[in-house]
């Protein structure tokens, strides 16, 4: 077990839980209580892999796209004007369809023979839903921001994953896990499948259609971004972080679980975002500690960490979207908020008390508790931040 930063009793219980059953784990330094698994965990399986630690939000992940533009590019008004033209232009909330002419509708990966792995009573409904659903941002934490880097460009970068199809598959199998039907609501519950048997490789084949699907619709909100700019892309960094992969680990073959955490292994790059206010970074994994790298299965953080839960942040709810209502205050306020993004310069569109500032660690310092496993490439400051609505709960987040 192998775990880096500071965390509370509950998420190290859980962390030691699924220690129990399986062969290795690692705890990232922004990590916290998740379902069953901790978010930032990091879990290795022989021939399993963990419904609940792959999580709701199959394939949910980071891209950011470097453009050819820079920040002295655009006035303060234009990048309002931006601002507004994205809130515009994109899907941002709950159930809702993408509805732009250029929408991926046809893409290549709703062919895919993967689909076979349903029920075709499943199949045909989810399909379609999927393919309304794609390129679509969703709510909670899920984002598309605007940044400017250590030398002035302009970079665009998006969070979300693969919505209400990554959803129904993984709350399909958490039920048959369960011996229950199709679509029937079960407890969170460990559900280790054996890649060998018939309903593990039917899972392994639908999760791996939500990273395509999942890749998809970030890059194409990513690139509708850019072309919104007036910009070009230039590069582009992208990887899942509630996923699973085959790796060679100590010889052997496992199936490494990462739950809220990046792949980093040597050069390969991620984006990892803070919170609405704070910077991000493009970052890469390296070989200068190769003993703790591998300690951490090559993983690396996703974002910041919560240190506070939703409700916690925002206070208590009565009701849903936009009926809902706090009637017991939380520990932020949008007065707080403000003071944080006023001096920052940050245009924000939409978001919540949930996702303020105050409510996530700081993203220094998680990456210094990862020490030298990664290396920091960018410092990306951010100029626009657009996200769903205040109270609109999303239930396909991670």
């Amino acid at each position: 077990m192998s775990i880096f930063g500071a965390h509370d009793e509950k998420t190290l219980a859980q962390l030691a839980d699924v220690a129990s059953r399986a062969e290795r784990v690692a705890l990232m330094a922004d990590g916290h209580v998740g379902y069953v698994m901790p978010i930032g965990g990091v879990a290795a399986y022989r021939n399993q892999v963990s419904v609940v630690g792959v999580g709701f939000d199959i394939a949910c992940g980071n891209a950011a796209i470097l453009t050819d533009r820079f920040v002295h590019d655009y006035s303060r008004r234009e990048l309002e004007e931006l601002a507004n033209e994205i809130q515009r232009s994109l899907s941002f909330g709950v159930g809702l369809s993408n509805r732009s002419k250029d929408a991926p509708h046809d893409d290549e990966l709703f062919r895919d023979d993967a689909w076979k792995a349903l029920d075709p009573a499943v199949e045909k409904p989810l399909r379609e839903k999927a393919r309304d659903q794609l390129g679509t941002v969703g709510a909670g934490n899920h984002y598309v921001d605007v940044f400017g880097d250590e030398l002035g460009r302009v970079w665009v970068g998006v969070h979300f994953g693969s919505r209400g199809f990554g959803h129904t598959v993984a709350s399909g199998f958490l039920a048959l896990s369960q011996n229950q039907k199709w679509g029937s609501r079960v407890p969170e519950r460990e559900a280790l499948l054996d890649l060998a048997s018939p309903m593990g490789e039917a899972y392994w084949a639908l999760m791996n259609l939500g990273g395509r699907y999942a890749y998809a619709g970030r890059e194409w909100v990513a690139r509708k971004t850019v072309s919104i700019l007036g910009a070009q892309e230039l590069d582009i960094v992208h990887n899942h972080h509630n996923f699973a992969w085959k790796e060679i680990h100590d010889g052997r073959e496992l199936i490494v679980v990462r739950k809220g955490a990046t792949p980093a292994y040597p050069n390969q790059r991620g984006f990892v975002g803070g919170s609405m206010g704070d910077d991000a970074v493009i970052l890469e994994g390296t070989l200068d500690s190769p003993e703790r790298s591998e300690a951490a299965l090559w993983s690396t953080v996703h974002g910041a960490g919560r240190v506070m839960s939703r409700t916690e942040a925002r206070g208590k709810l009565k009701g849903w979207g936009p009926k809902a209502r706090i009637v017991a205050p939380g520990k932020v306020s949008w007065q707080m908020v403000n003071e944080w993004l006023g001096p920052k310069g940050v245009i924000l569109r939409g978001g919540g008390l949930d996702e303020a500032p105050h409510a996530y660690r700081r993203l220094p310092d998680v990456l210094a508790a990862q020490g030298s496993t990664v290396r920091v490439l960018h410092t990306l400051k951010p100029l626009i931040v657009v996200m769903a609505g205040e109270n609109e709960y999303d239930p396909y987040k991670d």
